[in-house]
């Protein structure tokens, strides 16, 4: 293989470029094949008729773009309204979609698994409970708290009694000369 033949195959011609960009050309100018006279002023022709042509389709897009704003200003269709919409359609194809089924099916599934557990949880927790509860010891230290409560607890006294007793209160402002009249010295 001599240098010509490596060269060939590993520099790549760039592709061909389409659209807008194709008349700004990146790098440097490709050799124009030899071409005559009335070959140069037919291409200079059709560039001028396609230049012409993109500007006419800008002008009619802009004009249709026009027409629809005011079409859906008409309507009452707001951009918020298309939004709206736009979001509606696509939660109703995630909704509708075998991803979303699955998934939710799956989910639906573990909610029910994790509602089983936690009662069975439940019922386990309530069970050692009422067994510690019917324990002897447990039994002993509710009869010290219910002993200890009642030791706590004011001794009952008869009503009468009450009633001949004067309050803190009242016992006070019996002690305290009640004639504001007289000026304190």
């Amino acid at each position: 293989m001599d240098d010509n033949e490596k060269g060939s195959w590993q520099r790549a011609d760039p592709p061909a470029e389409v659209g807008e960009d194709a008349a700004v050309s990146v790098g440097p100018p490709l050799p124009t094949p030899a071409m005559t006279e009335e070959e140069r002023q037919e291409l200079q022709a059709e560039l001028l008729r396609v230049e012409d042509e993109v500007q006419t389709l800008s002008q009619v897009l802009a004009a249709k773009e026009r027409q629809l704003a005011d079409i859906k200003r008409k309507l009452g269709v707001t951009t918020f309204n298309e939004l709206k919409q736009n979001f509606s359609k696509t939660w109703q194809e995630v909704t509708t979609s075998s991803a979303y089924k699955r998934t939710s099916e799956t989910l639906s599934h573990a909610g029910l698994k994790a509602t089983a557990a936690f009662s069975t949880m439940s019922s386990a927790l309530s069970r050692k409970l009422e067994d510690v509860r019917n324990t002897p010891s447990f039994k002993s230290f509710e009869e010290k708290v219910g002993t200890w409560k009642n030791k706590m607890s004011p001794s009952e006294i008869d009503a009468s009694e009450q009633m001949n007793v004067p309050d803190d209160a009242e016992a006070q402002h019996q002690a305290t000369p009640t004639n504001l009249d007289t000026p304190l010295h």
